[in-house]
């Protein structure tokens, strides 16, 4: 499904895969038909940015505790963290622009 410069995040890696350098999460469901959509997106931001920013997907239903620490309430919503600190989040399908503007601003 997602491309293979997409890094899989859990509860458990979480924390070691966001503390350096900036890193956008993709918060997502298997049954989140926005999240299906924004999926093909997220694969091309993590080709573009390969080797300038890290791009990771973190399934809600299987990874629990990162959404309830960032209170995310509904999905997809994007988490952009800068050195382990989070910087700026998008919540709902937005256009590939807006999201590489997100990262641009912190690159």
């Amino acid at each position: 499904m997602a491309s293979e410069k997409v890094k899989t995040f859990t509860d458990g890696n979480f924390d070691e895969g966001t503390k350096s350098g900036v890193v956008l999460v993709d918060l997502w469901a298997e049954w989140c038909g926005p999240c299906r959509r924004l999926a093909p997106t997220v694969d091309a931001l993590a080709t573009e940015y390969d080797g300038r920013a890290t791009v990771a997907k973190l399934n809600i239903d299987e990874n629990p505790t990162i959404p309830g620490r960032f209170m995310v309430r509904g999905i997809p919503t994007m988490l952009l963290f800068k050195d382990g600190q989070l910087a700026d989040t998008l919540v709902g399908l937005a256009a590939k622009e807006d999201i590489a503007k997100m990262i641009d601003k912190h690159l």
